[in-house]
């Protein structure tokens, strides 16, 4: 990790999150937040940990995973710029529920719990993004469980592309690389009772979806990061 860097007001004025805060609120959240670069491979927090900052993705991406002590790990989101991590634990004062670790270079903001706690006390409309970014998540979650207890793997893959897709041109379009590991992890593939085959297999006699092909994405799609 690189030594934090300072923050300026245009940067938290083009973050959603803070982006609804009156000039004398960012000029305070100057002073306090702090940016930070983390290679490929850096655990930003780990499941367990004392919560006790909220993060802000700049630039990168990152997973939330969780992990057995068996080493298997299942993959709970990716997140990418203007996305935030660790507001639960801030609110609810537990430690953190799982792990995030870089994918790529990525850099973050980080906010202390008391100056969030501040902030959204003293901003309602901070306060309701942050509830719609929760009830958001447990939206996914219920998709989630039910794609586990509905779908086969064939379906779950197809759930998650779509998921993936940007709409370009009036097309979806899978344009961020992701590795077929982490689409097992992210679908839990392999779990007793899966029905079909492993992701890894999935090319053979698998339907074919109607994504636009680009001299990339099949790199992306099939390589790891």
């Amino acid at each position: 990790m690189t030594a934090p860097a300072s923050v300026s007001m245009l940067l938290l004025r083009n973050v959603p999150l803070f982006s609804t805060l009156p000039e004398h609120q960012l000029a305070l959240l100057t002073g306090v937040v702090s940016r930070k670069s983390f290679p490929r491979g850096t655990s930003i927090i780990a499941a367990g940990d004392i919560t006790e900052s909220l993060y802000v993705v700049i630039s990168g991406r990152l997973k939330v995973m969780m992990s057995d002590d068996e080493g298997r790990e299942v993959i709970l989101a990716i997140l990418g710029p203007n996305e935030y991590f660790g507001e639960m634990g801030l609110i609810d004062d537990h430690p953190r529920s799982a792990s995030v670790v870089a994918l790529e270079a990525c850099e973050v903001l980080s906010l202390a719990k008391r100056d969030f706690k501040k902030c959204l006390a003293e901003n309602f409309e901070m306060a309701m993004t942050v509830m719609r970014g929760l009830v958001k998540r447990l939206r996914e979650a219920d998709q989630k469980i039910g794609s586990l207890a509905l779908m086969d793997v064939y379906g779950r893959v197809a759930r998650l592309l779509l998921e993936m897709a940007e709409t370009v041109d009036g097309q979806k379009i899978v344009t961020r690389k992701l590795a077929k590991q982490d689409i097992a992890k992210m679908i839990r593939d392999g779990e007793p009772g899966d029905e079909g085959p492993p992701v890894g297999r999935l090319h053979r006699g698998a339907p074919r979806f109607d994504f636009p092909a680009r001299d990339h994405t099949d790199d992306r799609l099939s390589s790891g990061p």
